[in-house]
């Protein structure tokens, strides 16, 4: 559990969910087995994925004793053998690819090409000579693949024509998933730039990476009100977006009064996980009701 870290798996499921929700709103009915087949598929690709990422970080130096104080990070802490952290994610995208491939069967074979392009990138998020995450660009990566990719492969697969309204209504998740890894970045900042990483908050440095979070989480609810104010979004998601908001606006004090720093991770990650998980729930009730109603 702790080499895919099964915390994390709130982002992946959230936007899941609230695709799912989106789709029964449109559609008024979605079919179970295809719904079934989508979240395990999704599940797998997840965990397989952070699983990789444990291997290839602690094989690069990424994870060492010298930076990374995380508890949870078992093949440092407590000398798991990496060679099972492989073992493990390769069973995981295997058996995502046998569920993929009953789901293109029963809905478009469309999808093959698709799920195989988010495994590779996947995989090379740390795998490979030039790893995603060691770039600039991880950020961009996990949020398009995270919020808004995740988000249309899910109304695709039950029943939902893809169209700019279904794009533009995945952005806020696209946005919020990107602030997820900016908080994991920011904290992770001073080790990675030791091991050589150029991420985002390696660029910017201490300030501009609280900064960059506060603008994620400002225009993420900014943008979340447009999409309301031009009929995208039902109106009463602004109420149940109160208490993300007021969420999300403690977690940013927080994380700028205790510090973004490896010592202080494991909280930082809890509250922007928490922050996620009430954002999607608020979204989720918003199309549940809209369902209800209509």
């Amino acid at each position: 559990m702790h080499i895919v870290e099964m915390r994390t798996k709130v982002i992946s499921m959230g936007t899941f969910l609230c695709a799912s929700a989106y789709a029964l709103a449109s559609a008024s009915s979605i079919a179970l087995l295809p719904w079934l087949l989508m979240g395990s598929a999704t599940l797998c690709i997840d965990m397989g994925t952070t699983g990789f990422n444990t291997f290839f970080d602690y094989l690069h130096g990424t994870d060492n004793h010298r930076f990374t104080v995380e508890r949870e990070k078992v093949l440092v802490h407590e000398q798991v053998e990496p060679a099972s952290a492989f073992f493990v994610s390769s069973f995981l995208f295997a058996l995502a690819a046998l569920l993929g491939l009953y789901l293109a069967y029963l809905t478009s074979w469309y999808l093959v090409p698709v799920g195989m392009i988010c495994m590779l990138v996947g995989f090379f998020y740390t795998a490979g000579p030039y790893p995603i995450s060691r770039t600039p660009f991880g950020e961009a990566f996990a949020g398009l693949f995270l919020g808004s990719v995740l988000f249309l492969i899910t109304l695709f697969v039950l029943g939902i024509p893809i169209t700019a309204k279904e794009v533009t209504a995945s952005l806020p998740l696209l946005v919020l998933v990107g602030m997820i890894l900016s908080v994991n970045n920011g904290c992770d900042r001073i080790g990675d730039q030791d091991s050589g990483r150029r991420t985002l908050a390696v660029l910017l440095g201490k300030q501009g990476s609280l900064r960059l979070i506060a603008f994620e989480g400002w225009f993420a609810y900014m943008l979340s009100a447009i999409l309301v104010l031009i009929g995208i979004y039902p109106w009463f998601l602004l109420l149940f977006l109160l208490v993300p908001f007021s969420l999300f606006i403690r977690s940013y004090r927080t994380m700028k009064t205790q510090g973004m720093q490896e010592t202080t991770k494991s909280r930082s990650m809890v509250l922007i996980n928490k922050h996620y998980l009430a954002y999607a729930l608020a979204f989720i009730c918003t199309f549940i009701l809209d369902y209800a109603i209509q």
